[in-house]
């Protein structure tokens, strides 16, 4: 039914298909694969009717946003008015949004369909999709594994085709990951890249709204959509200006690139044997194609998953003080003694077990006598990791790099054991502590019958290179078998 968006708009306009006969298709779809979990709310009748508006429109002989029909679900902490965001969470239970999310804002000016919100770890903390309050979200190639998370509905949404493409978060991998797991791609830009204003925060300097597709040009569409500059977030890059990547004035075919790997990465004890060996193949052809590759040492690389925790927790506990249960939210109903009472009540009842653990973590980082061995120490490491980067790209263009140490694991595999499961983003947070844009595109098959890819970083505010590259690997991935 639907190739790319490209060729879904040139069918629109010569009349072989309509928005309507796609989203009829895509909730047909969503129908039969309820057993993901993968939508926590499917907005049936307002797709349907928004559809038939765009075909009349249209029809008539009107010019056609970027994204007309194109049917987008949306990650369940992304704000869109009129409709519930829960985060996955009791605390937030029948809560409905009273504005747009600046990117569903975008979306829709350029005639986009929102088909639905889906599935994720509760406040986006988890790298499985388990730590819902709606149970998880399977992976649509065996049901007996995770999707990967914290973004596990909304890549299970485009890799088991209930939409065209769909939007997450990515706080320290939560798009890539589950990426790499779905055998799709999955971009997580620069920070400040595209607005946060209308995603719900979990960690405010990390968190970065991120695109899930089967197609490097429908995410470099969506990106040119949503990467605007926002008045209602103050972190944004001044400079969002974005060049596409299919425009043949700016293709590079011809360019080499200087790709920089980390040693300690790549010889790391968790990663997959059958994983490392594939990335060295590609490595290898992109030597034979010209390229230059470059071994670095990265002696952070054991620091990283620590820092990102401690820091991430401290950001948590602040940005999930609001829930309360008395502004809006989950509110106890059992007997209270006091206004404490009632408050610990709201959020221990509303609140999951592994959103819990964070805030009581980044609440004893940041308490008096261990901030210093804490939480300082762990912005003093994410300095050096930054000072590192910008030492890296002066001279070379991208870093190539695993995306997870494994294929995706089985469900309940990694419940009891926090940290094999926070390991599990060993070579994701990098991105997000130094802040620069990472893309995990999918090229490899294990002999487990399931996907994996390579996850490609470069330097910040390059996404136009990010892509480019990102279309020469997909190219040479027919060559690996």
């Amino acid at each position: 039914m639907f190739k790319d968006i490209a060729s879904y708009h040139h069918d629109l306009l010569k009349g072989q298909t309509s928005c309507d006969d796609a989203v009829t298709y895509f909730l047909n779809r969503i129908n039969q694969q309820q057993h993901l979990n993968a939508f926590v709310e499917v907005y049936s009748e307002e797709a349907l009717l928004r559809a038939k508006a765009l075909d009349q429109k249209r029809i008539a002989g009107n010019q056609i946003g970027k994204l007309h029909g194109v049917v987008i679900a949306i990650k369940d902490v992304i704000c869109y008015e009129g409709h519930k965001v829960t985060a996955a969470s009791l605390i937030l239970k029948d809560f409905e949004s009273i504005y747009n999310a600046s990117a569903v804002q975008f979306l829709l000016d350029e005639e986009a369909i929102i088909i639905g919100s889906c599935n994720c770890d509760e406040f986006a903390m988890g790298s499985s999709n388990e730590n819902s309050v709606y149970g998880p979200t399977l992976n649509a190639l065996d049901n007996t594994k995770v999707p990967g998370g914290s973004s596990g509905g909304s890549a299970v949404a485009v890799q088991a085709d209930l939409c065209m493409v769909s939007l997450g978060s990515d706080t320290g991998g939560s798009v890539r990951q589950p990426a790499d797991f779905c055998g799709i791609i999955g971009l997580k830009p620069t920070y400040g890249k595209i607005s946060r204003h209308g995603l719900i925060a979990y960690a405010s300097s990390f968190d970065q709204i991120g695109i899930f597709g089967k197609h490097i040009n429908d995410v470099a569409l969506v990106l040119e959509v949503i990467g605007k500059q926002d008045e209602f977030d103050s972190t944004m890059n001044a400079d969002s200006t974005f060049i596409k990547v299919d425009q043949p004035e700016n293709s590079e075919e011809n360019k080499k690139y200087k790709i920089a790997v980390f040693n300690e990465v790549m010889h790391h004890q968790s990663l997959d044997k059958e994983i490392a060996a594939s990335i060295n193949i590609t490595l290898n052809q992109l030597k034979s194609g010209g390229h230059e590759i470059v071994s670095f040492d990265f002696d952070l690389l054991e620091y990283i998953v620590p820092t990102y925790y401690v820091l991430t927790a401290a950001e948590a506990s602040s940005n999930l003080s609001r829930y309360d249960g008395i502004r809006y939210g989950h509110r106890t109903h059992k007997e209270v003694t006091d206004l404490n009472d009632f408050y610990t009540k709201n959020r221990t009842e509303g609140f999951g077990k592994e959103v819990k653990k964070r805030i009581m973590l980044g609440n004893f980082v940041l308490s008096s006598g261990y901030y210093d061995a804490y939480y300082q120490k762990a912005q003093q490491v994410r300095k050096l990791l930054q000072d590192k980067t910008i030492e890296i790209f002066k001279t070379c263009d991208a870093i190539i790099m695993p995306t997870s140490p494994t294929t995706a694991f089985n469900i309940g595999e990694k419940k009891k054991d926090p940290i094999a499961m926070y390991l599990a983003d060993i070579f994701t947070v990098f991105a997000n502590l130094t802040g620069i844009p990472s893309i995990a595109l999918p090229i490899y098959k294990h002999s487990n019958e399931m996907p994996f890819g390579i996850q490609l970083l470069t330097n910040q505010k390059d996404e136009l290179a990010l892509l480019q590259l990102s279309n020469i690997l997909i190219s040479s991935s027919n060559k690996v078998s």
